[in-house]
């Protein structure tokens, strides 16, 4: 049915009249004035038509009494909340019958008009039901709207958690080598440069959390920049490898391309084809094969991964893009998740200007994910050399800093940090102590954390700024809260700088070079 038509049929009139004669009547007198009525031949036939949309039914009173109209009765009750048919009955003068009687203790949307009676008392009863119809649908498209505004935020945070999980698998492996198996200075270098890729990446999906209310309207914003693509799918692989490893799954990649630049975020394309790669692992026996292959063409850059695995019935190509869809015939063990990867897959690459698609030979003959990306020629531009390690490691020099913040780790690793770029540093654990501890010993630069109890960084600022010896103080407020309001309220407390957490090295050189 065409939407519509079945607009059309939620707006119609349902008749069950004595006698045919009676229907056409009636069903003429209401084309008229531009209502739509059909008759059903008996009380089952209304009761079955009434489940294809109806917005008001009206019925002699004779039909009380049929022995199908038990089927009506079950059919008015059977509605979901927001519905209520408005029901008229044309009924015989006089006093009320028994099944007037009843039909008024059971139906609480309920007219009763008595014959004879003038066409236009008809007619006008039948729009004030038809207009008390179109806001009972009005209701259900509230209802549907806050029940998709919610699955969105759902399915969002759903989302959020299966990707949280990546990045963890390399940082724990990480840490695991780093404390345990003394790796060599050049080794260890390589493992902290993963463990902070793998951090950033981490973040980023935590600022989207913040935003939370953005992302469910649809709205992700992309930080793009030109990006080598074999490198991000190289990062990809390093967060899915532990799969492939596990699953002694031999993993082949042909990433020669001799030109793979294109205008994207790389955190949000490690996160589509780790995913990719993921699926891959999720849906090959141990032992099989997965290959990842790069080609690039004068306007466009393509990545396959391909896969020994099960395969995807023809029919499902398209679907399993669809969210929570899974590939059917599978056992939910063995697929794990919640049907969400592939349409995260979906949105990110077509956000890029690109397309991805699958394709397979059914079952158990393997699968095929394409994804294609525009390319960008980058422009011949200087390249900028990052700080130097001199620079960040003598930014602090000559402050002395106070950190305070209630959560002792962090605040003992960042002021380990700060001595580490030159500070003299010192530490508290509240405010009411940072208080103290400043007036005593007044500090050029003050790291803040805002969500500290007893006494917040919003009022500790406060009182910075209300105490003459420690005005000249830059505040910095280090915390987890970005949102824009919560920008402008800090600034409005009295602090110099934002800086959401966790500030990395190269952030803190930033702003302490700016300070002086």
């Amino acid at each position: 049915m065409t939407e519509m038509a079945a607009q059309t049929s939620e707006l119609r009139v349902l008749l069950r009249m004595v006698t045919s004669k009676d229907a056409s009547m009636v069903i003429r007198l209401l084309a008229r004035s531009g209502i739509e009525a059909e008759s059903c031949a008996d009380a089952a036939g209304l009761a079955a038509q009434m489940s294809a949309g109806a917005g008001a039914v009206v019925i002699a009173e004779e039909v009380l009494a049929d022995q199908g109209f038990g089927r009506v009765m079950l059919a008015l009750r059977a509605q979901p909340a927001w519905s209520d048919v408005p029901v008229i009955v044309v009924a015989r003068s006089g006093l009320d019958s028994l099944a007037i009687t009843e039909a008024v203790e059971q139906l609480a949307n309920l007219t009763v008009l008595e014959r004879p009676m003038r066409a236009s008392s008809l007619v006008s009863s039948v729009r004030t039901a038809l207009a008390a119809r179109k806001r009972q649908y009005q209701l259900r498209a509230t209802l549907e709207g806050l029940h998709e505004a919610d699955q969105r935020k759902t399915e969002f945070l759903a989302t959020l958690a299966h990707e949280l999980r990546n990045p963890l698998a390399p940082l724990r492996t990480g840490l695991t080598i780093l404390s345990r198996m003394n790796p060599s200075a050049e080794k260890a270098q390589s493992l902290y440069a993963m463990m902070d890729r793998q951090l950033t990446h981490m973040v980023r999906l935590i600022d989207d959390l913040m935003e939370v209310s953005r992302i469910t309207r649809g709205k992700i914003e992309l930080q793009a920049t030109p990006v080598a693509l074999d490198r991000v799918v190289l990062d990809a692989v390093e967060v899915s490898k532990p799969l492939f490893v596990a699953a002694e799954q031999d993993l082949v990649l042909d990433l020669h391309c001799a030109t793979c630049d294109v205008h994207g975020d790389a955190v949000r394309l490690t996160q589509v084809f780790a995913n990719l790669l993921n699926n891959a692992s999720k849906y090959t026996p141990p032992s099989g094969r997965i290959g990842v292959t790069m080609r690039s063409d004068a306007r466009s850059v393509q990545v396959q991964i391909t896969d020994t695995g099960i395969g995807i019935p023809p029919h499902m190509l398209e679907s399993v893009f669809d969210m929570f869809v899974q590939v059917s015939g599978t056992s939910r063990a063995a697929q794990g998740g919640l049907g969400i990867g592939l349409t995260l897959v979906r949105s990110l690459v077509e956000l890029h200007g690109g397309s991805v698609r699958a394709s397979s030979g059914g079952a158990g003959s393997g699968t095929t994910m394409t994804v294609e990306l525009p390319l960008v020629v980058p422009a011949a531009v200087a390249t900028s050399e990052p700080s130097s390690p001199a620079v960040r490691n003598n930014a602090a020099s000559g402050h002395h800093i106070f950190v305070v913040d209630d959560n002792r780790d962090a605040a003992d690793s960042l002021a380990h940090l700060l001595d580490l770029m030159g500070a003299s540093t010192s530490v508290a654990y509240g405010a009411r102590e940072a208080l103290n501890a400043m007036s005593a010993h007044p500090p050029t630069v003050a790291f803040i954390d805002i969500g500290m109890p007893v006494m917040d960084g919003y009022e500790l600022a406060n009182r910075i700024r209300a105490t003459d010896a420690l005005a000249g103080a830059v505040l910095i407020a280090l915390t987890g809260w970005g949102q824009a309001t919560d920008k402008e309220r800090i600034m409005a407390a009295g602090f110099d700088h934002h800086l959401l957490k966790p500030a990395d090295i190269h952030e803190l050189a930033r702003v302490l070079q700016t300070v002086g």
